[in-house]
């Protein structure tokens, strides 16, 4: 059981990977079948999108299956399937699980955390608060590797073969150009992508699959809101562990269970917790140990310690949850009639508010980005909307003929948009600098903004206009303008400015569809 449970990680984990690879334009307006689908599986971000938004995707209905394969199986997803479990579990195979039960003398009795972070964010969902994808593992993980990990990849690896080309060794250079160019066109990404917080979500990352060397599973066993959630599904589950009269208690158990189970202390047994690694079973040397969801003749089906969670704690983190949402809130962010301007939303995003309770921060659709323009945010929309995508047009524009971040998004909080629905949906509008744009302020000749305005009637066009020069010889230049009606926001404008350091043309987020109030002129 030990080696097909392995061999179900390794299938699982090389799945997500493959999709995660996948999850990126290949030169068509269409994604296959994008990394989205492991979220889809995932019921925290089932219930907590339902409760913050009171609506749901279609495609959530999957994580239906993972309730119901949890209340027959018990907590197989953690040991079987999860893809951060398997890294996890990948990590602190450098530390030995029996050393560690030695050094402490006993497992750590730390599980109830993960209930009570479970707790808080169930209550703060109910609250409208969507909170659950900052620790959902599936939601971290795709985060962590699509901002951090990905980019640090493909920038290592470039990086060597720029080295090894550049050494200009004849024999050395075909055989590492032969193995770049079969890079290229599986695992690197067309362009290198770089992203804003790239290093503070990747040393977050580092961190938790750090704490496998503290505990094998750290994680997985503490602090992870999903497994909470499918642990207390678990305590209906028809698979059951029995003990057989042959059990002497040697603890040979307890040193390989991998979710800290006390499966070696009789009446202490806690089912919430096991994994369903069937390591207990493989290690027992007396064959005491077996799984069915039937008893076998001579064995005794192990009762569940409940975890005594207490109740000031649970009242404690229902409360959190509860004062979360207007603790978070009360920021100018959320005051009537305020908005950023920089906080410019990709095309099909809901209005903010909505927004904000569906965005679980998954990072795919800043993954699947052509330009790289969407980027995390810090404190732009407030706490409560960290990590969530942000256009940055001076680092890459939103592409006319671009609909991918509505493919990805497994919540809709960015909706799916036709090609004909996003040629007209704005994020934005381009604002002009007279001060800095160069046939303004300095009578000089540049219609670059105009030229790469992509709406098929040009929402930028040219003026002439005869100015002086110093000597007072008349020149006529041509002065862009910006006609608000057929302006979307994408921002390409202000990437391809010539004025490098600050952009003599700029997007906003004013007069974004999404939104009734964020306009230029109220009526």
């Amino acid at each position: 059981m030990q080696n097909t449970r392995r061999l179900s990680q390794g299938i699982f984990l090389f799945l997500f990977l493959y999709l995660f690879l996948q999850t990126e334009s290949k030169g068509e307006d269409e994604l296959g079948y994008p990394v989205r689908i492991f979220l889809d599986f995932d019921p925290l971000i089932f219930i907590t999108t339902l409760l913050s938004s009171h609506s749901l995707t279609q495609a959530f209905y999957l994580s239906i299956i993972t309730i119901i394969f949890t209340l027959i199986f018990g907590r197989v997803f953690c040991g079987w399937i999860c893809p951060l479990g398997t890294l996890n579990n990948m990590a602190g195979s450098l530390k030995k699980q029996q050393a560690d039960v030695a050094e402490r003398g006993s497992p750590r009795d730390w599980h109830r955390v993960k209930y009570y972070i479970l707790i808080f964010l169930l209550m703060s969902s109910l609250f409208t608060l969507q909170l659950a994808g900052i620790m959902d593992p599936i939601s971290l993980l795709i985060r962590s590797l699509s901002i951090s990990i990905y980019p640090l990849f493909n920038y290592a690896v470039r990086s060597f073969f720029d080295t090894l080309f550049y050494l200009n060794i004849p024999v050395i250079v075909n055989i590492s150009e032969a193995i770049y160019s079969v890079l290229k066109k599986t695992v690197l990404a067309f362009h290198q992508p770089y992203f804003k917080q790239s290093a503070f979500i990747g040393i977050i990352f580092i961190f938790i699959l750090g704490l496998n060397l503290v505990e094998k599973r750290f994680w997985c066993k503490y602090l992870c809101p999903l497994g909470a959630l499918l642990g207390v599904l678990s305590r209906f589950s028809i698979l059951k562990r029995s003990v057989s009269e042959g059990c002497t208690s040697c603890g040979a158990c307890a040193s390989v269970c991998q979710g800290g189970a006390s499966p070696d202390k009789i009446g202490e047994w806690k089912n919430t917790e096991c994994f369903y690694c069937f390591n207990c079973d493989d290690v027992c040397p007396n064959n005491a140990v077996s799984f069915g969801f039937f008893k076998k003749t001579g064995s005794a089906s192990q009762g569940s310690a409940s975890i005594d969670l207490g109740r000031r704690r649970v009242i404690v983190s229902i409360a959190s949850g509860i004062v979360a949402a207007p603790f978070l809130r009360t920021t100018p962010f959320f005051k009537p009639g305020f908005f950023n301007p920089l906080l410019i939303r990709p095309p099909g995003s809901l209005e903010e508010r909505e927004f904000l309770k569906r965005c679980v921060k998954c990072g795919e659709c800043m993954k699947v980005c052509i330009t790289n323009g969407l980027q995390p945010t810090l404190f732009e929309a407030g706490i409560e909307g960290i990590w969530s995508p942000v256009l940055v047009s001076r680092i890459g524009y939103c592409e006319f003929r671009c609909t991918l971040c509505g493919q990805v998004c497994p919540t809709g909080a960015i909706k799916r948009l036709t090609l004909e629905e996003k040629a007209n949906f704005k994020i934005g509008l381009a604002m002009l600098d007279k001060g800095r744009c160069l046939p303004y302020a300095h009578a000089m000749p540049c219609i670059v903004c105009e030229e790469v305005c992509p709406t098929p009637k040009k929402a930028i066009w040219l003026d002439e206009v005869l100015v002086k020069d110093r000597e007072g010889n008349e020149i006529i230049v041509q002065q862009p303008r910006i006609d608000l009606d057929l302006c979307i926001g994408c921002g390409i404008c202000e990437k391809k400015c010539p004025v490098i350091d600050k952009p003599a043309i700029y997007v906003t987020s004013i007069g974004e569809t999404r939104s009734k109030e964020n306009q230029l002129l109220l009526s």
